[in-house]
């Protein structure tokens, strides 16, 4: 019978270990999509004001705008890679979470990732609701 309980308690502790580390890799994801998107808003912002003052022509500073949106996750503990492709920036950022539960059976940490691009526009698009 004891090793019958022995093998209940021990499913349990597991289970609470995937619900638990679950749940803090699923918040820890929230915030890696968080993160890219104002990223990347960051560095849609960072227009070539000559060329827009010469000829209204809205283009991205490419350089400034990869600068400016690996600034913005650098105030984080997380990692990313910027990709600016013509009026769009393109932010994945990585973070890694450590477990609470699960460490003690030999998975210390979980990685997840956030994607999400921005692009460059002048004036209202579409209809806000």
């Amino acid at each position: 019978m004891s090793g019958f309980v022995v093998a209940i308690v021990g499913a349990l502790f597991v289970l609470a270990g995937i619900v638990v580390d679950g749940g803090l890799a699923l918040g820890a994801r929230v915030r890696a999509l968080n993160e890219a998107q104002e990223a990347a808003r960051a560095g849609a912002q960072q227009i070539d004001l000559a060329a827009y003052r010469r000829n209204a022509e809205m283009r991205l500073d490419a350089g400034r705008a990869r600068t400016a949106a690996l600034a913005y996750v650098s105030a984080t503990p997380d990692t990313a890679t910027v990709e600016v492709s013509g009026q769009t920036v393109t932010v994945v950022v990585h973070a890694v979470q450590d477990t609470q539960i699960l460490g003690l059976v030999g998975l210390g940490s979980i990685r997840v990732s956030g994607r999400a691009s921005a692009a460059a526009r002048r004036g209202i698009t579409g209809v806000i609701r």
